[in-house]
């Protein structure tokens, strides 16, 4: 008997749900909704979960953010250059081969800089900008000393440049996001930081590229030309070279811009000039490793070599004639300690490179020097000149 009841108690029970599953405008309001949440199987295009109509998207980091603003603004100003070169085969027979790189825009004329590799010897150049269309461009003016080169289309609606930055102000460890092109792939953002300044490489032709930004942003091939900008998207280097063949290790390295803000004065003031170059080689040294080669704690740039008939050369500054062990280095002494260019002090292995980019052929700088334990201010024209320069003994 007992177990009758329970079987006609859960037939009830059954019949009542199905009834109200059937028929919901019998429940109440206030239960229906989370009963008819669950009840899909009927609305072909329902959800087939239930939860808020609106999801949230999970919040974004201060430096995405600011990964985002940047690149927003500044991938429609980077552009894709496709450059025709004509080579020559095994057999010698001439034939077009395209190359191509990045690059980008710097006014409203349709002003562009690159690198100078990206468009070496070319029969015709073609830009391409975000929006895919597709110009052909001019080349107005080229800096092979720097690997820089500045192209020009005409725009045919507005385009917004990028803004400028200013090299000399770089810190190692800042943040630093690259744009180009890197095999074909436009609009490519990285980031990263800087690992080094006032780094020395050569490029394949085997010419010697000074004071490069180095970075860890992934850089590839097709991102030369492209810019390395800060974060407030301000450009501070032109992306030109990575380390060893093949594609990114995590050493990329960068033209600083103010090199290329000097190839622009030059074109647009119509004067040429090349970059002067000192002419010395050597290490910085500060503190304890200065003090212990007996020169000032405040360090500077220690000569090593100095190159025959260059202006250091001329101005009578000295390299190293012997070397000594310093821990497990191995140091050149006997050279000259620069101490200063132009007022400004040397603490920094790129200060040398950094005040000389500042510079043309025909300028001067004024070095102080440590020699023999006394301090001299040595003026240095930068140019190729017979004259002696006189040495002030402080």
């Amino acid at each position: 008997m007992k177990l009758s009841r329970i079987f006609l108690l859960s037939a009830v029970l059954l019949g009542g749900f199905v009834a109200l599953t059937s028929h919901p405008e019998w429940i109440p309001e206030r239960l229906r909704r989370p009963l008819l949440s669950r009840n899909v199987s009927n609305d072909p295009g329902g959800s087939l979960w239930s939860g808020p109509d609106v999801g949230r998207a999970a919040g974004l980091s201060s430096d995405e953010l600011n990964n985002i603003d940047v690149y927003k603004s500044a991938h429609l100003a980077t552009v894709n250059i496709t450059s025709t070169v004509y080579r020559r085969d095994f057999f010698w027979n001439v034939y077009p081969a395209k190359e191509s790189g990045s690059g980008f825009v710097v006014n409203d004329d349709g002003l562009i800089i690159t690198n100078n590799h990206v468009i070496s010897g070319s029969a015709k150049v073609q830009v391409t900008l975000a929006d895919q269309t597709r110009y052909e461009a001019q080349i107005l003016d080229r800096d092979p000393s720097n690997d820089l080169a500045l192209i020009k289309i005409v725009p045919k609606k507005k385009i917004l440049p990028l803004r400028l930055g200013d090299s000399d102000k770089l810190q190692v460890g800042q943040k630093v996001l690259a744009i180009g092109n890197p095999f074909g792939l436009d609009g490519t953002l990285t980031t990263g930081i800087i690992s080094s300044l006032g780094r020395n490489i050569k490029d394949e032709s085997g010419r010697e590229l000074e004071g490069m930004v180095q970075t860890d942003a992934a850089i590839n091939p097709g991102n030369s030309g492209g810019p390395l900008l800060d974060s407030q998207g301000n450009v501070v280097g032109v992306n030109t070279a990575i380390y060893g063949p093949g594609g990114n290790i995590g050493i990329g390295f960068a033209m600083p811009i103010n090199r290329a803000k000097l190839m622009m004065e030059g074109f647009q003031t119509s004067r040429k000039f090349g970059r002067p170059k000192m002419g010395v080689s050597g290490i910085y040294v500060a503190g304890d490793l200065a003090e212990a080669l007996n020169l000032p704690p405040e360090g500077g740039f220690l000569v090593y070599e100095v190159q025959a008939d260059s202006p250091a050369a001329l101005a009578g500054i000295r390299g190293a004639n012997r070397s000594v062990y310093i821990g497990n280095n191995e140091v050149g002494i006997g050279g000259d300690l620069i101490m200063s260019i132009d007022g400004k002090q040397i603490d920094r292995p790129d200060s040398i490179n950094s005040a000389i980019a500042r510079k043309k052929p025909g300028d001067s700088v004024e070095m102080v020097i440590f020699r023999n334990g006394r301090g001299a201010k040595v003026n240095v024209p930068l140019s190729s000149t017979t004259s002696q320069p006189s040495a002030e003994r402080l």
